[in-house]
């Protein structure tokens, strides 16, 4: 799907999700003691020395080097009280920053559109998808302004992937009108680049395969005048406005479909299929 998701994963870094991973977690030498974290100085000597006595080389062969040197270097800081005071509290931002789950954290304080705007972001990219187009649906679908309260490239990617969703559910028009938004926003200045043709033909497929048979005719044609603002070819163009000139005669508006068609044709005098509009309205070629 294109380059952009790097961008994306960007997000992720910068709420915490990705810039902390297991591997960075610390040791937990209590655990590897064997102690409890209450565990007076006399119980930690006495744990010290029963493992050390298990997992020491010279006992348990050269692959128990690492296994001793943990077990050492957790001694010596859990015996000296101002090493073992300071790991305590480092250890217990570790804990609570491994524990923390941001899905969760955004559920619990969506009570404002900057945090629903980034519940819909985060579960997006999370595989809940049912959930986000819940949540960008109760804070107002076409309305909800998520560009007010995300970074302007978060914004785009979670657009793009939303009309995605939205079109596999059937709803072309708004998968449509959020598509729009981002050709223009694209067009003013550039963030997908060759990404965007992808975005570009997936509005077209849209409306040229889905849209028609899922909206009414003023609908059709409101999303059709669209497009026709957006700075597509001439070619492009042309083609809408044969499609609009087709829904106005069957609406009853000839003067607008004759007035629409003939701008179709000016625009790309080549333009196929239009027999039987010209017969209809009376256009010769």
């Amino acid at each position: 799907m294109g380059y952009f998701f790097d961008e994306a994963t960007r997000t992720l870094v910068s709420y915490g999700l990705l810039g902390y991973d297991k591997g960075q977690d610390m040791e937990n030498y209590y655990s590897i003691l064997g102690v409890s974290e209450g565990a007076s100085v006399g119980d930690i000597k006495k744990a010290f020395r029963e493992r050390a006595k298990h997992i020491h080389p010279d006992i348990a062969g050269s692959g128990a080097a690492e296994e001793m040197r943990k077990l050492l270097n957790a001694y010596e800081v859990l015996i000296d009280r101002e090493r073992r005071s300071e790991y305590d509290r480092s250890y217990r931002r570790s804990k609570r920053k491994r524990d923390f789950d941001y899905g969760t954290f955004l559920r619990e304080n969506a009570g404002d559109d900057a945090g629903c705007a980034k519940l819909v972001f985060f579960d997006l990219l999370h595989q809940k998808e049912d959930e986000a187009v819940s949540v960008w649906r109760k804070n107002g679908a076409l309305e909800f302004r998520m560009e007010k309260y995300l970074d302007r490239e978060d914004w785009m990617d979670c657009v793009f992937i939303l009309a995605e969703e939205l079109e596999k559910r059937g709803a072309c028009y708004e998968a449509v009108m959020l598509l729009a938004q981002l050709v223009r926003e694209e067009r003013r200045r550039p963030y997908f680049r060759h990404f965007m043709n992808d975005v570009e033909l997936f509005l077209k497929e849209i409306v040229r395969l889905r849209l028609k048979a899922g909206v009414d005719s003023e609908t059709y044609l409101e999303c059709l005048e669209t497009l026709l603002d957006l700075g597509f070819s001439s070619q492009d163009e042309a083609r809408w406005m044969r499609s609009m000139a087709e829904t106005l005669i069957r609406m009853g508006d000839t003067g607008s479909a004759e007035r629409i068609f003939r701008e179709a044709l000016r625009r790309d005098p080549g333009l196929p299929n239009t027999v039987q509009l010209r017969r209809k309205l009376n256009i010769k070629r």
